[in-house]
């Protein structure tokens, strides 16, 4: 069973799941795609090549898969892809892809708070949260775990890494390292998540190295590409550490600094 509210409009070519409920005044376009047991709010506005997973929440006055906000746009078929279970609430943007076979990419499990943006080609993992206002610039790149506190800004092609915390009000124009805590304007690390790690199941005794980790990287007085030869050089190879060292090796902005 569906339930769809007659004021709804609804593209003759979209394909709408079992379960799925949309409300009052919400626009379906072209070639878009609803998993089963979604719901669709008042007045939300799925654009065409949008396709949702199951069991999403997504709340009034949400736009999903809009031209992206870029001069010169060539109006291309390009996509925007949604999981399971993902949490959208109200007046969230969330643009498809620039190029012709490009695409805007969310996992699944996400909470995405009122008001937040995410622009162009960006890819977000699971598990992430990101609080009102929060707005990814385009090719931002989000790790599963992370969380992206209110009004935060966080710059084009910026990667944030796993179970890192970016605090309010930051601009962000470097990548956020995995497991990092970071503040400021511009942001800086200043520390480590344990508890985000603890909770994750991260044991004790990796705890303990990633700290050491950080410690050489951004505390030993070498550069950075010296730090991570010291690092494969004196430390097990857990996969977290190894997680961290390749996306530091990887990293084309750089990373967030110490104060």
């Amino acid at each position: 069973m569906k339930n769809i509210h007659p004021t709804a409009i609804i593209h003759p070519e979209a394909q709408i799941g079992e379960g799925v409920v949309i409300g009052p005044f919400a626009v379906i376009g072209e070639q878009v795609r609803i998993g089963q047991g979604s719901q669709i709010g008042a007045h939300a506005i799925l654009f065409n090549w949008t396709t949702i997973g199951t069991n999403c929440e997504i709340h009034a006055g949400v736009v999903i898969g809009d031209n992206p906000q870029i001069k010169g746009y060539k109006h291309e078929e390009s996509y925007c892809f949604i999981g399971d279970n993902n949490v959208i609430r109200e007046y969230v943007t969330i643009h498809r892809g620039w190029h012709k076979g490009d695409a805007t990419k969310i996992g699944n499990n996400n909470f995405l708070m009122a008001n937040t943006h995410i622009a162009h080609d960006c890819q977000i993992g699971d598990n992430v949260i990101m609080a009102n206002a929060a707005t990814l610039g385009g090719h931002v790149e989000v790790e599963d775990n992370a969380f992206i506190s209110g009004l935060v800004g966080i710059h084009q092609f910026v990667r944030i890494g796993t179970l890192s915390m970016v605090g309010g009000c930051s601009k962000v124009v470097q990548d956020v390292p995995p497991y990092a805590l970071t503040d400021g304007h511009p942001a800086c690390v200043s520390g480590l998540n344990m508890i985000g790690m603890r909770r994750a199941g991260i044991t004790s005794q990796v705890r303990g190295l990633l700290k050491k980790v950080y410690q050489l990287l951004y505390h030993s007085g070498v550069n950075t590409n010296q730090a991570l030869s010291m690092i494969r050089d004196e430390f097990e190879m857990t996969p977290e550490i190894e997680h961290l060292v390749r996306f530091v090796e990887s990293a084309k902005r750089g990373i967030c600094q110490v104060p």
